[in-house]
């Protein structure tokens, strides 16, 4: 006869399973303490950083020093006489006699910093800056400079800075690229210029828009929050499930595995970029003090530095704004220089505002400058030959001095002679800052190790507060 067994109840089947309920749990934890942590994670620095982040203000084109950080009264004083010294073996283009700056330099805040009338509002935060007056690099072409500035190299392909910085620190955002360019060049370089190269594509630059159209219509595609996120989960799990099948079976892609992590994050985005992106959540009076409006010259670059110190205030960790491709007078210095200018320097002046006003600049490192300088001497009408001999960056918050001056060019503003400061010891200057040693931050490819300073790069010690 069959042996009667009493149906079991709520409770026994309870008990009965509740060691399985464990065992899922437990799986759970081990199968995600298994897996990779994402490229993008936060990863500890070298050493205790100075600054989190940084945002770089490029100025595309080669701003001269001579008519805007670098006071030359000398210059003005032999006005039209042939330069005295030895011109450069390899120049850009023939230039003629010294041609005086159109602008006078006053000084600034309480330490008296000396800016360029074309700078009248930045010239308000001088107390701000720190100026590097003897910045030298090795390319008198657009293109090799831009690599260089960018990358390092002025002739191979090699990652960005932004990439170099989210490859050793992570990102404090895992909702938002580490690393965002906004209306980046497609010339000189082009995508090369904040390319990850070698490095994994998850710390290649993110680009929102291009230099080609005005930065408010510039955007994130297709990055409005989905209406069904399940059912979009489900769809990203079985397309990572057959990339990863893929993977198992034909080997390494670094492709692949690229597109796997830009899927993953660009579902993340969703959650997070559209309210950090939209600029219509700052109070009228913030967008007024960048310039921002319809019809005014400060628009354009007042819509990136607004939108930079919203991504650095939500973790990005790179972010460059790109004023594309203007400052490139060999004619015309007076009336463009001053164009340009016009064009930038309210909105710069209201982010270094905004920046400290928020106790972000503490911690957030801005970075301005372009690919090189411009000669003293004349090309043209009014216009000055391109020049990386002796040209001037400035740095600001993120530790380092504020009103304060590092190096010298020459009397007429053609070559650094004091306290040099090459465009490897930038690099390395920065990756500092940042609590990142430059030769130890290193990715092994092609059989050597590879880093953002390549064999050169001394630290500026004497810039640090």
């Amino acid at each position: 006869m069959p042996t009667f067994r009493p149906t079991p109840t709520r409770r026994d089947l309870l008990r009965a399973s509740a060691n399985g309920f464990g065992l899922l749990a437990l799986a759970d934890l081990l199968r995600a303490a298994d897996a990779p942590a994402p490229p993008l994670a936060p990863k500890p620095p070298h050493f205790a950083p100075r600054a989190r982040r940084v945002i770089f203000l490029f100025m595309h084109g080669g701003p001269s020093q001579v008519d805007t950080f670098d006071p030359k009264p000398r210059l003005k004083r032999h006005h039209g006489q042939p330069y005295p010294g030895l011109k450069p073996r390899v120049q850009f283009a023939s230039t003629g006699n010294l041609l005086q700056s159109p602008w006078a330099f006053r000084p600034g805040g309480e330490s008296g910093l000396q800016v360029s009338d074309l700078f009248p509002e930045v010239r308000k935060r001088a107390d701000d800056l720190c100026v590097i007056r003897s910045v030298h690099a090795d390319n008198s072409a657009h293109g090799g400079a831009l690599l260089q500035l960018h990358t390092g190299s002025d002739t191979f392909v090699r990652p960005s800075a932004g990439s170099w910085v989210t490859y050793g620190l992570g990102t404090e955002n895992q909702n938002l690229p580490g690393f965002v360019t906004l209306n980046p060049t497609l010339s000189h370089g082009g995508v090369q210029n904040f390319s990850s190269a070698f490095l994994p594509a998850a710390f290649a630059g993110t680009p929102v828009g291009y230099s080609g159209i005005p930065a408010k219509e510039s955007a994130v595609r297709d990055i409005s929050p989905s209406d069904a996120p399940a059912r979009q989960r489900l769809q990203l799990d079985l397309l990572e499930a057959m990339n990863r099948d893929h993977l198992a079976a034909a080997g390494p892609d670094a492709a692949l595995e690229g597109r796997i992590e830009a899927f993953e994050l660009a579902f993340r985005m969703q959650a997070e970029a559209p309210r950090v992106m939209d600029l219509g959540r700052e109070p009228a009076k913030v967008r007024d003090a960048y310039g921002i409006g319809d019809g005014l010259p400060t628009d354009n670059f007042g819509r990136q530095c607004l939108l930079a110190r919203r991504l650095a205030e939500a973790g990005v960790r790179f972010v460059q704004c790109t004023h594309s491709y203007k400052w490139d007078q060999h004619d015309n210095l007076c009336r463009d220089h001053e164009k340009n200018a016009r064009e930038v320097d309210r909105p710069i002046a209201a982010l270094l505002a905004d920046l400290k006003q928020r106790d972000l600049l503490r911690d957030t490192l801005v970075w301005w400058g372009g690919e090189f300088g411009r000669t003293p001497t004349a090309q043209g009408g009014d216009g000055r030959d391109h020049n990386p001999h002796g040209f001037s960056m400035w740095l600001a918050g993120g530790g380092v001095k504020g009103g304060h001056v590092h190096g010298a060019t020459d009397d007429f503003g053609y070559y650094a002679v004091e306290d040099r400061v090459h465009m490897h010891d930038v690099h390395a200057t920065i990756l500092h800052l940042l609590g990142l040693d430059h030769e130890k931050l290193t990715y092994r490819h092609a059989g050597r190790d590879f880093r953002l300073t390549d064999v050169k790069g001394t630290v500026v010690r004497e810039i640090f507060a």
